[in-house]
C-alpha cells in the first residue's frame, strides 16, 4: 500500500510518495511538471535498470526527456562532473521552467539538486531516490552538495525539491553492501530521537536484511516521517537539524581520508557513530551497556563499529573543516541515551582522541 507525507515548509511544502510501483504512476508526477521536456541526471549503473521506466511515465504526459548519464561512484561527486549536467542543459536550451529529475542514489541527488539550484538561479526539481541510503535520508530535506578533496559535501546549497518519489521496487537490484549502508542512516534516526523505532529496529533488523516490503516500507516511512519534522522545524541547520548529523563528522573524515568512494557513506556512518557513542560515554553521558546496545545493532546490520586508523591527528585535522565548525569550535553530535541526541561543544581534544583511538583500528 503506498504511503504519502508531507515536508511542511509552507509555499514550499512537498509531497513524499512511498510505494512498490511508484514510479509508474503518472498521476503522482505529471501535475508537478510544467514544461513538456524534462532532464533526466542519473548514472550508469541506474540509467539501464530504472531510465526506461520512468521515460515511460513521463511519455505518458507527452513529455520528452534529455537524459544525463553520469559516471557512477562518490568519487565523481565534482566540478568536473556538475559541469556535464550544464554542458547539457545549456546545449539543449534547456530553460528556467525545464524540471530536472533526480534518478539515482544519495551522489545523483546530491549533484542534481545542485545542479538545479544552479541553473539560471533555480529550477524546479524531483528526487526519484533509487537505494535505501537516498530514500531515508539524502532525497528529503533540499542538502545539496558536491565534494571538495578537503571536505565532504563542503560546496552546496539549501534547495528543496517539488516532489520525492519513493519506488520500493528499486531496492530489488540494490547491492547487499548498498543495502546495508543505508541501514546506518535508518538506524539513526531511532538513536537521535526515536527509541521507540529503534526497539522495532532491533525486533526486525533481519527482516530488513532480507529485503521484506512490508518491513522496508514501515522502516522509509517512519525514517521519512523523522527527518520531515525535523526539517519543517529548522530547514537550514541553526538547531535540531544538526542533530541529523550523529556520526557524520566522524564519518566524512574516514570518507575523505580514505578517499572518496573506499567506505560508503553509510559505512563511514555507522562506525562514526560508534565513535560518537564512545565519546559519549567518556564524558559520562551514556553508560557502557547502552555503547554495546549500539555496536550490536550494528554489527547485525552488517555494518563497520570500527573506523580505520587514519590517525587521531587526521581525524581532527579533516573534522576542522567540517560544516558543523563554528566560530573555530567543533561542534559534535552526541548521545546522552538511545533516542536522545545532543549538540555538544564540551569535548576537549584528549577527549576526542582518546574516543577515536578507542573506536580505530
Amino acid at each position: 500500500m503506498n504511503k504519502m507525507l508531507n515536508v511542511a515548509l509552507g509555499e514550499r511544502s512537498y509531497p513524499i510518495h512511498i510505494g512498490v510501483g511508484v514510479m509508474a504512476q503518472d498521476d503522482l508526477i505529471l501535475p508537478h511538471i510544467r514544461q513538456k521536456k524534462v532532464v533526466v541526471v542519473t548514472n550508469t549503473t541506474v540509467a539501464p535498470l530504472y531510465l526506461d521506466r520512468l521515460q515511460s511515465t513521463l511519455k505518458k504526459g507527452g513529455i520528452s526527456v534529455l537524459p544525463v548519464i553520469l559516471p557512477d561512484g562518490e568519487q565523481f561527486k565534482t566540478w568536473e562532473t556538475l559541469n556535464l549536467v550544464f554542458d547539457a542543459m545549456l546545449g539543449a536550451r534547456c530553460e528556467r521552467g525545464t524540471t530536472l529529475i533526480a534518478l539515482g542514489g544519495g551522489v545523483i541527488g546530491d549533484m542534481g539538486g545542485f545542479a538545479a539550484a544552479c541553473y539560471q538561479r533555480g529550477m524546479p526539481f524531483i528526487q526519484v531516490p533509487t537505494t535505501l541510503l537516498s530514500q531515508v535520508d539524502s532525497s528529503v530535506g533540499g542538502k545539496t552538495a558536491i565534494n571538495h578533496p578537503l571536505g565532504k559535501n563542503m560546496i552546496g546549497a539549501f534547495y528543496q525539491p517539488k516532489l520525492v518519489i519513493t519506488d520500493l521496487s528499486t531496492l530489488d537490484t540494490l547491492p547487499d553492501r548498498e543495502l546495508k549502508a543505508g541501514l546506518a542512516e535508518v538506524i539513526k534516526y531511532g538513536l537521535i530521537r526515536d527509541p521507540e523505532f529503534f526497539l522495532w529496529l532491533e525486533d526486525n533488523i533481519d527482516k530488513l536484511l532480507e529485503r521484506d516490503k512490508s518491513a522496508l516500507s514501515y522502516a522509509v516511512h517512519r525514517s521519512c516521517a523523522n527527518k520531515a519534522e525535523v526539517v519543517a522545524a529548522d530547514e537550514k541547520e541553526s538547531g535540531e537539524r544538526a542533530l541529523l548529523n550523529l556520526g557524520h563528522t566522524f564519518g566524512h573524515a574516514i570518507e575523505t581520508g580514505m578517499g572518496y568512494g573506499e567506505w560508503l557513506h553509510g559505512e563511514a556512518i555507522a562506525a562514526g557513530t560508534l565513535i560518537a557513542a564512545e565519546l559519549s560515554c567518556r564524558l559520562g553521558w551514556l553508560d557502557a551497556e547502552a555503547v554495546t546496545q549500539i555496536e550490536k545493532i550494528f554489527l547485525r546490520a552488517g555494518l563497520p563499529v570500527y573506523g580505520p586508523q587514519l590517525g587521531a591527528g587526521k581525524y581532527l585535522d579533516l573534522m576542522s573543516h567540517d560544516k558543523k565548525v563554528q566560530d573555530g569550535r567543533l561542534r559534535l553530535v552526541l548521545l546522552r541515551g538511545v533516542g536522545e541526541a545532543v549538540v555538544a561543544e564540551q569535548a576537549t581534544v584528549e577527549q576526542i582522541t582518546a574516543a577515536i583511538e578507542a573506536r580505530c583500528t
